[in-house]
């Protein structure tokens, strides 16, 4: 049972059951609308709480099924634009007390006039506001999880080696494949990364949410993806399989760790995990660098030192890290110069806002870097906003993402 999140939503439960209650101070016979929307709130919190507070579902997010997975994310949109509803319910409970002290004091047929103004105004703009998210989650839960983006980046510099002048390499990452719900579309998105033409390919880990299992019926779209100098893949924190429950032993967790590492071979990547590469080219060559899984609050299984192994200091260097908080933390520090580190893992979370020079999500108040290129001690981090979806089975705002990167030399 995940206790804290049944408390958290019976608490909603409660202080929705309250808020429905307290207009009876103000108001006999509270509005029809009024109590609609506290009683579908009040509802759909209890729902929501019962549903993630069992963890006894075979597979799917979080441990539960696609279907359930798209409950959740209705009760979710459902629960927001309440909210936001709520706050506007509250101005109205606001009016009145106000028109309460003022029927004291002055004409109340004249007070009902405004008041009752003011409370139109107060609904009116909380059912338009509110609308807004709701249709937004209704896109992103739909066709908004599925609107992949191509997302190009040139960068130039200038110890790269010249046969590599134009190099493309194609970054995916977070495919969390246990959430699809829709074979063409996820098709769609593969052809997508094929139709870019990549002399490279990168996966950057998650590729399930636990069981192995779950790549199954995409494990043809992996297999028919192809380039030049190949495919390579890391391991994300999600393709250790810690959430609790799982699995009944060690051993059973441990053969699923293992298949999820088979697959990805039997599909032709092959895994660095702590481990390097040279990519040969015209005589020349870079180096591809890969970790396993290291995260401030995840999993730090992941070994720099043991993956530059035999490597010289003035090779040009290429990482793939699942988790940012590995370059924040470990790849800046380090004394060996790393030019480019690829990661994914924060899925920019998969809500957000970046339009008309607006980036912003509520993921920046836990990651320094979540999405797209940085750069620092001459050095980049790209971060990858992940193929698929996680948690809330949707996307707003933050497309699922598909990077391309030409090299270039100066």
């Amino acid at each position: 049972m995940k206790f804290w999140f049944f408390f958290v939503f019976v608490l909603l439960f409660v202080l929705a059951f309250k808020g429905y209650i307290s207009r009876g101070v103000f108001q006999a016979t509270a509005s029809k609308t009024c109590q609609l929307w506290y009683t579908l709130f009040s509802i759909s919190t209890l729902i929501v709480g019962v549903i993630t507070s069992v963890n006894t579902f075979p597979k799917g997010l979080i441990g539960f099924s696609t279907g359930q997975n798209l409950v959740i994310a209705l009760m979710m949109s459902v629960i927001i634009c309440e909210l936001i509803l709520g706050l506007f319910f509250i101005g109205d409970d606001l009016v009145l007390f106000f028109k309460w002290i003022g029927e004291k004091k002055s004409n109340a047929s004249e007070n009902n006039i405004n008041t009752n103004s003011r409370r139109r105004f107060f609904k009116t703009t909380g059912l338009v506001l509110s609308s807004l998210p709701f249709a937004s989650f209704l896109y992103g839960i739909t066709k908004g999880k599925y609107n992949f983006k191509v997302f190009e980046q040139t960068l130039t510099f200038s110890d790269l080696p010249k046969g590599f002048d134009g190099f493309k390499i194609v970054q995916f990452s977070d495919l969390h494949s246990g959430g699809f719900d829709s074979y063409e579309d996820v098709k769609r998105g593969f052809d997508l990364i094929q139709a870019q033409q990549a002399d490279l390919i990168l996966f950057t880990g998650d590729l399930v949410n636990d069981l192995a299992e779950e790549i199954l019926p995409y494990i043809d779209l992996l297999k028919k993806l192809h380039a030049p100098f190949g495919k390579y893949s890391v391991l994300g924190n999600h393709d250790y399989s810690e959430d609790d429950g799982i699995f009944p032993d060690e051993t059973s967790k441990k053969k699923n760790f293992i298949a999820i590492q088979q697959y990805q071979e039997d599909a032709g990547f092959q895994m660095l995990n702590n481990a390097n590469k040279k990519i040969k080219k015209d005589n020349a060559f870079i180096r591809l660098l890969g970790v396993e899984n290291w995260g401030n609050s995840f999993i730090k299984e992941g070994d720099l030192d043991k993956a530059i192994e035999n490597c010289d200091d003035d090779e040009f260097s290429i990482l793939m890290s699942h988790d940012p908080t590995h370059w924040e933390e470990v790849v800046l520090k380090h004394s060996k110069h790393i030019h480019l580190t690829l990661s994914g893992h924060t899925h920019g979370a998969q809500m957000g806002i970046e339009s008309l020079g607006i980036k912003w999500s509520p993921i920046q108040y836990f990651y320094k870097y979540w999405a797209g290129l940085y750069q620092e001690l001459n050095q980049y981090l790209y971060v990858n906003r992940g193929f698929g979806f996680m948690a809330f089975a949707g996307r707003i705002g933050i497309a699922p993402e598909i990077t391309v990167f030409t090299l270039k030399t100066k």
